[in-house]
């Protein structure tokens, strides 16, 4: 689970093309692709779909630092596969290990769960989408792994937010209400995906099972995180609601909490895309971090805070 309890650490200084991955991939996988094509971006992490003999994988990429709880993501797809949810399969390395450290940080492979890939503004997909987050985040009630790292949020001194005048305040009025919203409210917490765009799950069309590509870097923290960062990928409140329905019928979190917690949450979550492009421009990679930067302001500017 690519998961933003990650947010302090630094982010993939830049993405290897396709000859360094098929090396790696021979070289550490015994993998021979026939064809790699990269998958939507996601905000934690960069991934491939992998055509090799015969079979389809799925390559994700995800900073050093995130390294221990990218395992702990790939030791969570294979407890949900315990508990009846397709989900990709880790695939170790030839010398037995579940992720190889690269030049541009921690790269694993996974057997790619049957099925295609959501859209995330079509009415019945979001149902499918919400319901597997929800099965997800039951299924993962009890899951426990050394590599999760525990809810964090982000550092409003942080010195790459001066990037522009209107960052740090927005990120530090999002930080204080998010702290408010954690101390005065019962909130259910658990193992967050952290990242769960629609492109990350799937349904199959000859069962009609849905399931998910893979897991990512594990944490823990509040659930609603998750429902917040999905309904930013459908576009917003707005244009999620079969999304929510979805995900009230199947997960933890009860209608109330939602209701009351979710707009600091999306809040939150705009923050949080803030945070990261700012360090993207520190990074030198101008073009996809003003582009992030100026929809995250858009979002920061329209919602008030709620509490």
């Amino acid at each position: 689970m690519s998961v933003d309890v990650t947010v302090r650490t630094g982010i993939i200084a830049a993405v290897p093309d396709h000859d360094l991955l098929r090396s790696t991939l021979r070289d550490q996988w015994h993998l021979v692709p026939a064809e790699i094509s990269a998958l939507p971006g996601g905000l934690l992490s960069d991934g491939w779909d992998v055509t090799a003999g015969g079979e389809r994988f799925v390559a994700r990429l995800a900073e050093s630092a995130c390294r221990q709880p990218v395992e702990a993501g790939l030791a969570a797809a294979e407890h949900l596969r315990g508990t009846g949810i397709e989900a990709g399969r880790p695939v170790r390395t030839l010398a037995g290990a579940l992720t190889v450290e690269t030049p541009y940080g921690a790269l694993a492979v996974l057997r790619r769960a049957p099925g295609r890939t959501l859209d995330g503004r079509d009415p019945v997909d979001q149902q499918f989408w919400g319901d597997r987050l929800g099965a997800v985040h039951r299924a993962l009630q009890g899951f426990h792994h050394p590599g999760l790292r525990r809810w964090n949020l982000l550092d409003p001194d942080a010195p790459h937010l001066a990037v522009e005048p209107w960052v740090r305040p927005a990120v530090a009025d999002a930080v204080t209400a998010m702290t408010r919203l954690t101390v005065t409210d019962r909130l259910t917490y658990g193992v967050l995906h952290g990242d769960p765009a629609p492109e990350i799950f799937l349904v199959d069309p000859a069962t009609g099972r849905a399931g998910l590509l893979d897991c990512g870097a594990g944490g823990t923290g509040p659930l609603l995180y998750d429902v917040a960062a999905a309904v930013v990928y459908a576009g917003g409140q707005d244009t999620s609601a079969e999304l929510l329905d979805g995900y009230l019928a199947a997960g933890p979190v009860e209608q109330d909490e939602l209701c009351a917690a979710l707009p600091v949450m999306l809040r939150f979550r705009w923050a949080v895309h803030a945070d990261r492009a700012a360090r993207r421009l520190a990074a030198g990679d101008g073009d996809a971090g003003l582009e992030v930067l100026r929809r995250a302001r858009e979002a920061l500017t329209a919602e008030a805070d709620p509490r």
